[in-house]
């Protein structure tokens, strides 16, 4: 199994557990995909092929782009995604998305520090390739230690 693909399957079993968070918003042929959750759920094989930092201070955000196919089917989009994390007291956070791509699959990853029980408002912006539309979301989470 390729070292992505485990990353997405170790991602995916993330978002049973309390500290995660995923979502979509749909924005007519288009749909956002989001998760959030502590960079100590990857192993450390993953994090260190997917070049991840793993710390009980650093959290992950994951977003996929997808349009509608002519199937109907969700076919991942590629694009450009940026945005920022505020706290509580709204100190902002910039997230430095990087594209991941392996065949069909697209995704974009930021890390960014937390302090465990600290609410953090994420306001994202994403623009597929040839669309010419951002898409923008916001959502708020929370993330806790491991030995929290």
């Amino acid at each position: 199994m390729s070292t992505l693909k485990h990353f997405i399957g170790v991602a995916l079993l993330c978002l049973i557990t309390l500290s995660t968070q995923a979502g979509t918003k749909s924005f007519g042929d288009f749909e956002v995909h989001y998760s959030v959750f502590p960079s100590t759920f990857l192993s450390a094989e993953v994090a260190q092929a997917n070049n991840l930092n793993r710390s009980q201070s650093i959290g992950i955000i994951n977003i996929a782009i997808m349009r509608e196919g002519e199937n109907g089917g969700l076919e991942p989009v590629s694009g450009q995604v940026e945005g920022k994390a505020l706290n509580d007291i709204q100190q902002v956070k910039f997230l430095a998305f990087r594209r991941i791509q392996e065949g069909d699959a697209v995704y974009f990853i930021a890390q960014y520090q937390y302090r465990s029980a600290e609410l953090m408002t994420f306001q994202i912006t994403a623009r597929p390739t040839g669309s010419g539309k951002d898409l923008p979301i916001r959502f708020a989470h929370t993330l806790f230690n491991d030995d929290d």
